[in-house]
């Protein structure tokens, strides 16, 4: 990035020699770059196809606003990527010169976390970077200083092929880095206001008129010694005076009235139930997670308390911090110096936009106005009113193998739990059942594809969405119903203290939903806003293009067109959304996490079991979309951009079976190390190339196979007849030597997968929807026998 390069393996420890090659390559980076002239070639052309890859009207209007925002400093002219023409042309020895200049021990930490040995991963440490000798006479890294402006810059930049418009409003600020415990509070103190601010701004986003589509205020470390505040929105042309004037607002109604008491109240709970959970995690962080904060350790300083620490810390000072400290931040923040002031967007809309004359004079007028104190909701009705008494649990049993729990209930539910300490403080919930909106006609199919979208953001019950957001700050639970084309159902996820709240959600979304036309309304004008310049933009309009290609213009697929929103209507929403959970018969619950099967099978006798069911067994309806037959060979002029993207599609009819499945991804894998290697390694022509697909069960049986990249145009046929010839290599004959690269990620993948929630989540839904036994979806000795027949 700007300021630093980080390098990240992730090695096996339970395999000595895989671990110390992980530690080698490090050295080799550290030190031991061997700077081969053609190698240097190569790779000139994959930093060219990266920085190609970000070439977007987003980028162009970025290279126009960069020397605004970080006005008069090295930021704002030297971007990581690079200059092309310097990639492309500067010497060898400029390479050399920078590596030996910028790579050297005294700049360099090196982190190891996992399940490793202290000491004797000390002394390999030690073994091989202690001989990196010093740097005699190091080049002294140049500070980079923001100078300060008296004026406020105010630009509006325009691109043909921009898709939204971005309001942008930013203070700029020196950072103050965090080195002690006040520093920490007051972090902390930073964290409260943006949380508060940002839940109000959320709110505007759910209007039936919405100023925008989304918007954000905080404050923040940006680059080097820079922080911002900065309140930022996504809008539509038409309405970008309604959104700055709203971010203006909302930041003078900070100004003068602060936040409530209830607010604070509310993102302290939230805040503390989540250092809270990271106690109850501390022994299950994943590697990752801790190697990041140790590199911000070494970079800024930041301080790494364990989490312990952390909350005992956050418990100390909560207390301490009160509504007007933290509504103070906003005259420290909101300054008259420093300013910038920058609206992006559609070229097409620029004359609804205004000028940098008008934005300045609306920051003025709207310093001087006096917005009344924003008013709290009163969220203390129960969620759920009544009783539920506990229903009958039938048909209980218990797979031992894999310590899976089955029970049913009278309505039909049925109920699959597999209980896990992979984390002490996850339960994840999906349920399905099948239909979706595939039972319905293409006229109702605009209302079908929304109903998900409006739902999730009615609320249920006495609250609307931002009632119920409010309801459940400081719980760890949420809960989504979904309409799919071939499946309806919910899912969600909770703590072990908030499971019950999770079921009383469940519960509510089935049978305390909202007719919420306001919701309706919000998601149809921030869904239209998204999508009207959406095919401005190359990369979309190609997607667009090659999805109705491949559909054969199926009229469910592709983006939507505007006229489709006018045909939504509440009736339809809420006449299918009933249609689908008015009766939950054949829905099948699934949960994974830490939970005690006996516990979980009280709480859903009583909130499952209580659910609508008479009884309705019913299927998908097949829409039709089918693939093309034959060659298709397209090819499309479009953009600004010089590059190329490309897709190659294979597919064809095949019998679904697990095995040749399982060949099938295995496949895949090996193509995507090969294709890489010729492509990358050795043509020097791509950053990345990407592989995907494999067999399906349903609609009908059949395989595809996808491969795209971006290219430079005039060498984009190079690169294709690469590409092919690498899959008719592969046809011919496969190297023993890449199966065993392919198998061995396989199986650690594997190893690593068992100890997930999610995998085993993923494996209850794959194998429902196709009728699979659990053991050719999970079971490690299943995919050795498989790899077994594959070598």
């Amino acid at each position: 990035s700007f300021d630093e390069t980080v390098y990240m393996l992730q090695v096996r420890t339970d395999e000595r020699d895989h671990f110390e090659k992980g530690m080698l390559i490090l050295r080799d980076w550290s030190d031991g770059i061997a700077f081969d002239d053609t190698e240097i070639d190569k790779e000139r052309g994959v930093v060219i196809s990266e920085w190609r890859s970000r070439l977007s009207p987003d980028q162009r209007m970025q290279q126009q606003y960069l020397p605004i925002i970080y006005y008069k400093s090295r930021y704002a002219e030297r971007l990581p990527i690079g200059d092309p023409e310097i990639i492309r042309n500067s010497p060898y020895d400029a390479a050399k010169r920078f590596y030996r200049d910028w790579y050297r021990p005294d700049l360099m930490a090196i982190f190891v976390v996992g399940d490793v040995n202290l000491d004797s991963t000390e002394q390999k440490i030690k073994s091989q970077f202690s001989s990196i000798m010093p740097v005699t006479a190091p080049r002294a890294k140049e500070e980079v200083t923001f100078p300060e402006h008296e004026e406020t810059f105010a630009r509006v930049i325009t691109d043909p092929e921009a898709t939204n418009t971005m309001v942008q409003i930013m203070y700029k600020h020196k950072y103050d880095p965090i080195t002690d415990i006040l520093d920490y509070r007051e972090q902390l103190v930073y964290s409260l206001y943006n949380r508060i601010l940002g839940k109000r701004l959320a709110e505007f986003s759910r209007m039936a008129d919405p100023p925008y589509i989304f918007g954000y205020t905080g404050y923040s470390q940006d680059v080097g010694d820079l922080s911002t505040y900065s309140s930022i929105s996504i809008t539509e042309g038409k309405n970008v005076k309604r959104a700055y004037k709203t971010l203006l607002e909302e930041n003078q109604r900070v100004l003068l009235h602060g936040f409530t008491q209830t607010e604070l109240d509310r993102e302290k709970a939230a805040i503390l139930r989540q250092a809270e959970q990271n106690v109850l995690e501390k022994d299950k962080q994943e590697s990752s997670r801790l190697v990041q904060r140790l590199i911000n350790n070494f970079l800024d300083g930041n301080p790494f308390p364990d989490a312990t620490q952390h909350f005992d810390m956050y418990k100390s000072m909560m207390p301490t911090i009160t509504v007007e400290e933290v509504s103070n931040l906003a005259s420290k923040w909101i300054t008259n110096r420093n300013k910038v002031v920058l609206v992006t967007g559609p070229a097409k809309d620029l004359a609804l936009m205004p000028d940098s004359v008008e934005l300045i004079r609306m920051m003025t007028e709207i310093s001087n106005s006096k917005p009344a104190p924003y008013i709290d909701i009163d969220v203390t009705a129960p969620l759920l009113s009544g009783t539920f008494p506990p229903q009958a649990v039938l048909n209980v049993t218990h797979d031992t193998t894999y310590d899976i729990h089955h029970w049913e209930f009278a309505n039909g539910v049925r109920v699959s739990a597999k209980p896990t300490t992979f984390k002490n403080d996850e339960i994840i919930m999906n349920a399905y059942s099948p239909g979706g909106h595939s039972l319905y006609d293409n006229s109702m199919y605009p209302a079908a594809r929304s109903v998900s979208s409006v739902m999730q953001t009615s609320g249920v019950g006495p609250y609307n969405a931002t009632g119920l957001e409010k309801k459940l700050s400081g719980l760890r639970v949420n809960v989504n119903p979904f309409i799919f084309e071939r499946f309806e159902g919910l899912n969600g996820s909770s703590s072990v203290a908030d499971l019950e709240t999770m079921m009383q959600l469940t519960y509510s979304h089935i049978t305390a939903y909202r007719t919420d036309t306001v919701a309706m309304n919000a998601y149809i004008s921030n869904d239209r806003a998204r999508m009207k310049n959406a095919l401005a933009n190359p990369e979309i309009w190609y997607s667009d293009r090659v999805t109705k290609i491949l559909s054969q213009n199926h009229p469910r697929r592709g983006m939507p067109t505007p006229e489709s929103y006018d045909q939504i209507r509440m009736n339809d929403i809420m006449k299918i959304y009933q249609d689908r959970f008015k009766d939950v018969s054949d829905m099948h619950f699934f949960f994974v996490g830490n939970f005690d099967p006996k516990n979980l099978q009280e709480l859903t006798s009583r909130y499952l079991g209580a659910l609508p069911g008479g009884g309705r067994k019913e299927t998908w309806k097949d829409v039709g979309e089918r693939m093309p037959s034959g060659v298709i060979d397209s090819m499309f002029n479009k953009g600004e951009a010089p590059k190329s993207l490309v897709q190659i599609v294979y597919h064809g009819n095949d019998h679904y079976d697990p095995d040749s499945s399982y060949l099938l991804q295995s496949l895949i894998d090996l193509a995507r190390i090969k294709l890489r290697e010729s492509l990358r390694e050795n043509e020097g022509g791509v950053y990345g190339v990407a592989i995907g697909g494999g067999q399906s069960k349903y609609p009908i049986e059949q395989y595809s196979i996808r491969i795209s990249f971006n290219a430079d145009p005039p060498a984009t046929n190079t690169l294709v007849a690469a590409a092919k010839t690498v899959i008719e290599q592969l046809k011919k004959d496969i190297d023993p030597a890449d199966i065993v690269k392919v198998t061995e990620i396989q199986r650690q993948g594997r190893i690593r997968d068992l100890q997930q929630n999610q995998f085993w989540m993923g494996a209850f839904i794959n194998g429902w929807m196709n009728n699979l036994e659990y053991s050719q979806l999970v079971d490690l000795q299943k995919l050795e026998s498989q790899i077994a027949k594959l070598n």
